[in-house]
């Protein structure tokens, strides 16, 4: 077996709380909980719960993949901060997950060889985290790079687009969007750490962060 597995995955990028303790494809034991703003109370007992079920202790665990975004800044924090105590207190490499490729690979087991997609998540009030992709031999590919568009940037939408994500559907003219899908599963998480991500396992945690794509600045109230 691969030295980095078994895998602990971690996802806390947007509404999910989820957690996979991941040995393969055939061998895996997730917990995803939808619960807004749970993820600091939660995700410990997630953990937790896939690692009773999979009978594995924590000791066995051969490194941690997370999701680093982009995503809910407040999330992405308590999901970076879980995985590198772990690592740290585990001396285990952490794999750091693009949570839109995650999606994409989870999304490309289930729509057809050639399929055009859309993800678009919101940033603030008038922005999104916008990328495009496209199905290929059951992976995908990016049609369009991830970067951040203003949500009035209507020409990134047409009719027929698939699009996922949790921007409301008045705010782009688009009647349907799959608000239920806008992060990956924690297996997902897990998935594209295998396929993707033996080269990029991180020994030194200590320069580990979330890839917000944008700067967040804290507005102090005046009194």
């Amino acid at each position: 077996m691969s030295e980095l597995f078994p895998i602990l995955s971690i996802e806390t990028s947007d509404n999910i709380c989820g957690a996979c303790l991941y040995f393969n494809s055939k061998k895996f034991f997730a917990a995803n909980v939808v619960l807004k703003h749970s993820h600091s109370d939660k995700l410990f007992e997630v953990i937790e719960s896939v690692l009773k079920v999979g009978e594995t202790p924590l000791s066995q665990i051969k490194s941690i993949a997370v999701s680093s975004g982009p995503g809910s800044f407040t999330g992405l924090r308590i999901g970076m901060s879980a995985a590198k105590g772990l690592a740290q207190s585990l001396h285990i490499p952490i794999i750091k997950v693009p949570s839109f490729e995650a999606l994409a690979l989870q999304l490309s087991e289930v729509l057809a060889d050639g399929s055009v997609f859309t993800i678009a998540n919101k940033v603030g009030r008038d922005e999104l985290y916008y990328a495009k992709f496209q199905i290929n031999s059951n992976s995908y590919i990016f049609n369009q790079q991830l970067k951040i568009v203003s949500v009035n940037s209507a020409y990134l939408f047409n009719d027929n687009d698939l699009v996922f994500g949790n921007i409301d559907s008045d705010k782009i003219n688009k009647k349907i969007i799959y608000r239920n899908i806008s992060v990956p599963n924690a297996e997902f998480v897990a998935k594209w750490a295998e396929k993707s991500g033996k080269t990029l396992s991180v020994h030194d945690i200590d320069f580990v962060e979330p890839d917000y794509l944008k700067d967040f600045i804290v507005k102090e109230k005046k009194l």
